[in-house]
């Protein structure tokens, strides 16, 4: 047998700032999953994860409510917890950023690279409400678009008419948190000096550490040519205040990826048998996985490991992406219900239904999954209670009635049997390298053999014929053998199924190793329904408890006029026809759609327009949050609008997106047809 692993795994830390939704919840069934097959496997394998507890929006959302934010993250903890329980995400520790051993661990490393000549300082100027004694980001800032006109637009782009600007350029700007004017300030900000890791960073991206298609994306950061990274913020900040900097604190994203260190340091103070060392030095012989979804990959994988390798610790064995969740072949929408609470899903239906689903879908790769709800119900119900569970409960009845529960010792089809060893391999391997969808079909064909096999020897009338009963006996053992297989194939995605079958099984906790064994001479418990189906109604409540939640949201974030209706938004002014048919507008083909590098809302968009190649840099970023998936749409283009110089570059035009704002933002794309640069009448 080889020598165990040691292994450390994480997943991305969830913001204190709200619920866990089952787009959140990918990432961790997707962890618990590969987590449970390395201890099922008898490696050892910890996994820790924290709240992301720091930030402005904590600060400021703890002081609407009238608490301190270590109340709001502590509340947030306790329903993040119990919604990981719920859903069988079985932590090692679940920390929170805010914690001592974050702060020592965050002070130490900024510390080394300080020390270490990787850490600048300039002055930066920004907008500064003066009644709130605070520097406020984009967000924060709202005014008229400089642009339309249209009032109580954000700081860098307008959501009624696509325009983007510098928050300087707003009319009239005040503060969204206080309402005060703000005025442009000076402060000494601190930058981390990422190009001082260029060499090393094209080295381990391409080292096999990422799935091809991320370090494809990374290289193009790489050969852009690295910029220094922003650290600190002024306070007021809820965080940890920089080393011999009063008033300076660290950036919230700084000691976020800290918290993975944190919180293992947490547990090996509880666990004697860990050594923290051990696990982050240098030479470490340990393995280190963060599983990550593909949002926050320049942070794992540029800034991370630069700052790991400049304070003197190991860098990730392996980054693992996933891609992002749709609903039924569209963004989670709330208005649509499909924006689903992990507490939401979990009062109406089995959390292990979505666990087999999710491994149902996932593979290595980093394409989206779409949750379909009625192929969800249908393969929950054809799979784990059609096929596997009903391995179990054709066969026990007949043990119980014709032997008193005791299994005989047959192997009436070595074949069969054979071709289960042969599979777990296979099976075991698709594990291991993440490929849970290729794991289930393998386990879903044996269960089909197993099915097909038992129906051809049908007990059930073979128990009806004299003399045949012992024969019975030998294809029911047999049959739960089968099924007792299933069982720990299935283990690391049905934790709370696997131990009801070993209640029944009456066997301690299956290991992997145990699929090499028969049951034999043994005796079961009674049989009880181990899954039920699940009945559509179900899904239709879920989806009507999520357009509840949404409203009850509506409700308290609504301000009332002064008849008590409530706001509604203003048309826009009106314009001629003349001025409407001056806008020249054009099909667009989006060659290339990216990040922008310091903006909260803009990606930037090559566009092909037939005869010209046009720069666009549009305020859609919350709702395309992973800008690949635009590249190759078409789209309308405003060709005749005056480029804008931008301090990221120049804007040259505009593309058409509708939409109520945030993540329902939803780019205009025109009948299939339409060619590059072709105009619209």
């Amino acid at each position: 047998m080889p020598e165990a692993r040691q292994i450390l795994v994480t997943s991305a830390l969830p913001y204190a700032n709200g619920s866990i939704h089952l787009g959140h919840m990918l990432e961790y069934i997707q962890t618990d999953i590969w987590v449970r097959f390395q201890k099922q496997r008898g490696n050892q394998c910890v996994y820790v994860c924290a709240d992301d507890a720091h930030g402005s929006a904590i600060m400021l959302r703890a002081e609407k409510e009238g608490i301190t934010p270590e109340q709001l993250i502590a509340g947030v903890q306790a329903e993040h917890s119990a919604d990981f329980a719920d859903f069988l995400v079985d932590f090692d520790n679940f920390h929170s950023t805010h914690a001592e051993e974050n702060r020592a661990l965050a002070t130490a490393i900024y510390l080394k690279l300080r020390d270490a000549g990787h850490i600048a300082t300039r002055s930066v100027t920004q907008y500064f409400d003066p009644d709130k004694g605070m520097f406020l980001a984009d967000r924060f800032i709202k005014g008229t678009c400089p642009k339309c006109g249209a009032e109580d637009q954000y700081g860098d782009n307008c959501e009624k008419c696509g325009a983007t600007y510098e928050p300087t350029e707003l009319k009239d700007p005040r503060s969204a948190i206080s309402g005060a004017t703000p005025v442009l300030k000076d402060s000494k900000h601190f930058f981390f000096k990422l190009p001082d890791f260029e060499a090393m960073l094209k080295q381990w991206t391409r080292s096999g550490t990422l799935q091809d298609a991320v370090a494809n994306k990374i290289a193009e950061w790489l050969d852009g040519g690295l910029q220094e990274w922003d650290i600190s913020r002024d306070a007021p900040y809820f965080g940890f205040e920089i080393p011999d900097e009063p008033g300076k604190y660290f950036y919230v994203w700084l000691d976020a990826p800290i918290g993975y260190m944190a919180s293992f340091k947490n547990l090996c103070a509880r666990r004697p048998e860990l050594d923290f060392d051990a696990f982050w030095q240098k030479d470490s012989k340990a393995e280190l996985y963060h599983f990550i979804g593909k949002d926050i990959v320049n942070f794992h994988t540029l800034f991370w490991p630069a700052m790991l390798e400049g304070a003197g610790y190991r860098k990730p064995t392996q980054v693992c992406v996933h891609g992002y969740l749709t609903v039924n072949g569209q963004k989670m929408s709330k208005s649509r219900g499909t924006f689903i609470k992990a507490r939401t899903y979990l009062d109406h239906l089995n959390p292990e239904y979505l666990r087999y689903y999710y491994a149902s879908k996932l593979s290595r790769g980093v394409d989206d999954l779409d949750l379909n709800l009625e192929d969800f119900v249908q393969k929950v119900n054809s799979d784990l209670v059609g096929k596997v569970v009903n391995i179990a409960s054709r066969c026990a009845g007949f043990v119980h009635k014709g032997n008193a529960g005791v299994m005989v010792d047959a192997n009436p089809e070595p074949a069969l049997w054979d071709a289960f060893q042969a599979a777990a391999p296979a099976i075991a391997e698709a594990y291991e390298h993440r490929d849970f969808g290729r794991a289930m079909r393998e386990i879903m064909a044996l269960a089909d053999r197993a099915n097909a096999w038992i129906a051809d020897k049908a007990p059930w009338a073979l128990n009806k014929v004299e003399g045949k009963q012992a024969e019975v006996q030998e294809i029911c053992a047999f049959g739960v053998n089968l099924f007792r297989q299933l069982v720990i194939f299935l283990k690391p995605v049905l934790p709370n199924l696997a131990v009801a079958a070993e209640a029944f099984l009456n066997v301690a906790p299956l290991s992997w190793q145990d699929h090499e064994l028969r049951l034999a001479n043994h005796l079961l418990n009674p049989f009880t329904p181990l899954m039920t189906r699940i009945e559509p109604a179900k899904i239709d409540a879920m989806i009507e408890a999520s357009k509840e939640d949404l409203a009850a949201q509506s409700t308290e974030a609504a301000a009332p006029a002064g008849n008590g209706e409530l706001v509604k938004e203003p048309l826009a002014a009106e314009i001629d026809f003349g001025a409407f048919a001056a806008v020249d507008l054009r099909i667009a083909l989006i060659e290339k759609a990216e990040f922008v590098e310091g903006a909260d809302k803009l990606l930037r968009l090559t566009l092909d327009i037939g005869d010209a190649k046009r720069n666009v840099f549009s305020g859609i970023k919350s709702a395309y949050p992973d800008p690949s998936q635009l590249e190759g749409r078409l789209t309308l283009y405003v060709a005749n609008l005056a480029p804008r110089k931008m301090k990221f570059g120049l804007s040259e035009g505009m593309v058409l997106a509708a939409g109520p704002g945030g993540e329902e933002i939803f780019l205009l794309s025109p009948d299939a047809g339409a060619k590059p640069g072709q105009r619209v009448h």
